[in-house]
C-alpha cells in the first residue's frame, strides 16, 4: 500500500480556503481525505464543534502538549496558540490517507522542514476589495480586527513563492479542479507510482 500526502494549504484569513477545502471532502475524489484537526488556544466561535473545526485547549493544556512535544508545529497567531498533532499525521499517512493540512506560512515553514516530502498550496483572492467584502460579510469582526487582518494579510501574502503550488480563488468551481488536479498529479509522480506499483515494475522488466 502506498503512503498518503501531507497537503499543506496556507491563505490569508478570509480568502475562501475553508470553504475550499469543504467542497474538496464533498467532491467525488477518488482518494481517502482526511483534515488534520489544530489544537487552538482560542475561544470557540458561534457554529464551531470542538474534535470537528478545532479542538479548543486552555493555555496550560497546550503548553504541556508542547513540553510533550505533542506538535508536528505550533504558532501564535493574533494572541492564540495553533499546533498540529503529530499523532495523527503520521497515523494517516501511514494508513495511506492523504491528509490537509490549514495552517499559516509559519507552520507550514515547520511542517516542511520535519516533513520535506510534503506538498505546499498557496490560496490567493483575486482582488484585496474581494478579500475585504468576504472578511466584512462574514460578521464575525470589529472593524479594527478586520483592518488588522487586511494588514496581515499582505504580510502573509509575501510568502506564496515559499509553496509548491498557487491557486487564485476567484472562481470556486475552478478552484477546486485546480485543487483535485494537484492531488492527481502528485498520485502520478514517479517516487509514489514507483512504491504503488513496485511488484508490477519488476515483474514487468524482468528478462
Amino acid at each position: 500500500m502506498s503512503l498518503g500526502i501531507l497537503f499543506i494549504i496556507s491563505a490569508p484569513s478570509g480568502t475562501g480556503k475553508s470553504s475550499l477545502i469543504r467542497g474538496l471532502l464533498q467532491s467525488k475524489s477518488l482518494r481517502d481525505i482526511k483534515v488534520s484537526i489544530s489544537h487552538t488556544t482560542r475561544v470557540i466561535r458561534p457554529g464551531e464543534l470542538h474534535g470537528e473545526h478545532y479542538y479548543f485547549v486552555s493555555n496550560k493544556e497546550f503548553q504541556i502538549m508542547i513540553e510533550q512535544e505533542s506538535f508536528l508545529e505550533y504558532a501564535k497567531v493574533f494572541s492564540h496558540y495553533y499546533g498540529t498533532s503529530r499523532e495523527f499525521i503520521e497515523k494517516m499517512l501511514l494508513s495511506g490517507i492523504d491528509v490537509f493540512l490549514d495552517i499559516d506560512w509559519q507552520g507550514a515553514k515547520q511542517i516542511r522542514y520535519k516533513m520535506p516530502e510534503s506538498k505546499s498550496i498557496f490560496l490567493l483572492p483575486p482582488s484585496k476589495d474581494a478579500l475585504y467584502k468576504r472578511l466584512r460579510n462574514r460578521g464575525q469582526d470589529s472593524d479594527t480586527v478586520i483592518a488588522k487582518r487586511m494588514e496581515k494579510a499582505v504580510d502573509e501574502m509575501e510568502h506564496y513563492l515559499e509553496y509548491d503550488y498557487l491557486i487564485i480563488n476567484d472562481d470556486f468551481t475552478r478552484a477546486i479542479n485546480d485543487l483535485t488536479t494537484i492531488i492527481a498529479a502528485e498520485h502520478l509522480c514517479l517516487l509514489h507510482q514507483k512504491n504503488k506499483y513496485g511488484e508490477l515494475i519488476s515483474n514487468l522488466l524482468k528478462r
